[in-house]
């Protein structure tokens, strides 16, 4: 009878055990349930209809009168899923490879139109300048630039001349042998264009251009060097210097 009793004891026991194990579990669940409830409630007071739900991918012509807006959360969910930012992503970064890419079709096209209105002119005498080089390819057509390039102490020189237009350049062609100075000079079609010059760097007037004129440039000078002592060199050997600038 003893043991009948204790088995009855034991058998409450555990049954108050797991009912308190199963008030419990159920309280945190509750809660849970009750977050959900609030997040619902709180949903459902949102207007789907309000621009802060429509990414910046949809156009003006999606949301045109025609159309209505979702009218549940659900598919402004989906427009914000995972894979529609990446399709999204995808198409901006698509578009701007394809920007690239035309940029570089674009310059390269420019450069070979500039190819074709340019000439290399080689063998030129040394003692021949810029503006007489121009003035002499002048009567081919419009001249754009005109650059002699090479060593200035060297006996021969070469030069690009760019003109307007391809008819200028075709008829440059036929200058070849023209005596200019103490040679006749070369004329070849070139195989590259002129490197464009900074504007900025260029004299803006007749001054500037005098001032250019009378100056000259100096390297290699020790670092104890002072400004004034450059300026002092120069008038001890060559004259009056008014400016001597340090960089």
């Amino acid at each position: 009878m003893a043991a009948v009793a204790e088995n009855a004891i034991g058998s409450d026991d555990q049954f108050i055990h797991h009912r308190a194990s199963s008030t419990a579990a159920a309280a945190p669940a509750s809660e849970f349930q009750r977050d959900v409830r609030q997040l619902v409630d709180l949903l459902s007071k949102l207007n789907p209809s309000a621009k802060e739900f429509f990414p910046s991918s949809y156009s003006p012509d999606r949301l045109s009168h025609s159309q209505s807006p979702p009218n549940n959360l659900s598919g402004v969910i989906k427009d914000f899923s995972d894979d529609g930012n990446s399709n999204y992503r995808r198409k901006k970064n698509d578009y701007s490879q394809g920007k690239r890419r035309l940029n570089g079709r674009t310059l390269r096209a420019q450069r070979e139109d500039s190819i074709r209105r340019t000439v290399y002119v080689s063998d030129i005498d040394q003692h021949v300048t810029e503006e007489r080089l121009a003035a002499l390819f002048t009567t081919c057509g419009q001249v754009v630039d005109c650059r002699v390039c090479g060593d200035p102490h060297s006996v021969l020189r070469f030069a690009f001349i760019e003109f307007a237009d391809e008819q200028g350049a075709r008829a440059a062609l036929n200058l070849a042998g023209t005596m200019l100075g103490y040679y006749p000079v070369r004329v070849l079609p070139s195989k590259t264009a002129i490197l464009p010059v900074n504007p900025t760097f260029l004299p803006r007037s007749e001054d500037e251009r005098e001032m250019c004129a009378r100056t000259v440039y100096c390297t290699n000078i020790d670092k104890k060097v002072s400004q004034t002592d450059v300026k002092n060199f120069f008038e001890s050997i060559c004259g009056f210097s008014p400016e001597a600038f340090g960089g």
